[in-house]
């Protein structure tokens, strides 16, 4: 189904005479709008084609040496990111009304504590649906502090980990009397990175369970896909279970130069480090 999407697109793309006055770049500014939609689900809907190839694999299989399948999906990914990223650029840049502040989609003034706020905020909001309670969550940072970055990936890469602190600590704490301690988000701001940190007590990862949390066939969680096999619905946002959140935050912070680790103390939380690069010298990694 994804490839018969990614043909039909290519085939719009190919067919599409060649662009002589505004109102042929109008039409194919519509055009490439509505690839864009039409890719929407490609995430959940690969996630269901890898769910069902897990299910014909043996049970005993260890996962991190299904390389080829990491690498396959990590370049098809990147790539994913890559396109939607020209696409939303050019889209917005014939926006004739603008936001201040922004060209295309890099808003240049981007308050990462902001961003960080209405992020967890969704995925609070998401924690309260699925448990109808959720821990609190502190920001600490400057206020006035902005760079230039792309708040929609910033937003998508926040919202995935927090929703996954969220979820350790209610969990851990669901039948407690002991008040839930809350998720704690830090901004820092140096000279080549701006860090994100993302700190809960939601009792951490083992070390052996580590390196799972990186690849595409591993959720601690029961697969959502299961349920609710009609993919047209498929923004609502679930708790967890596609066991995708990670690597494609990852793969976001590393589209612009940045990176994701995530260090645990069993027993106690889990810390996750998003470092955004602010020099604007990386080239896109072009799988």
């Amino acid at each position: 189904m994804v490839r018969d999407w990614y043909l039909d697109s290519f085939r719009d793309l190919r067919l599409f005479p060649e662009i002589k006055d505004p109102n042929d770049e109008t039409e194919f500014t519509q055009m490439i709008k509505a690839i864009k939609v039409r890719h929407n689900n490609v995430v959940p809907m690969m996630a269901l084609g890898v769910q069902q190839l897990k299910k014909g694999l043996d049970p005993n299989v260890d996962y991190e040496a299904l390389d080829e399948i990491h690498e396959f999906l990590d370049r098809f990914y990147m790539s994913r990111i890559g396109i939607r990223m020209l696409i939303g650029q050019h889209v917005e840049l014939q926006n004739p009304n603008p936001p201040p502040h922004c060209v295309g989609c890099i808003h240049t003034k981007m308050s990462p504590l902001e961003v960080a706020r209405d992020a967890s905020e969704d995925a609070r909001s998401v924690c309260f649906r699925e448990y109808g309670s959720a821990p609190d969550i502190d920001i600490y940072g400057d206020p006035n502090f902005t760079f230039p970055y792309v708040p929609a990936h910033l937003h998508l890469m926040v919202f995935e980990l927090v929703k996954n602190s969220l979820r350790a600590v209610q969990e851990r704490y669901l039948d407690s009397d002991k008040v839930a301690p809350p998720v704690r988000i830090i901004v820092a701001d140096g000279i080549e990175d701006v860090t994100i940190k993302v700190s809960d007590e939601g009792g951490g990862i083992r070390r052996s369970g580590l390196p799972k949390i990186f690849t595409y066939l591993y959720s601690t969680a029961k697969n959502p896909l299961d349920e609710h096999d009609d993919l047209g619905t498929a923004d609502t946002a679930t708790m967890a279970g596609y066991g995708y959140g990670i690597p494609i935050s990852r793969l976001y912070a590393r589209y612009f130069g940045g990176d994701l680790q995530i260090i645990s103390m069993e027993g106690y939380g889990t810390d996750a480090y998003l470092h955004l690069s602010r020099l604007g010298d990386s080239q896109e990694p072009l799988p």
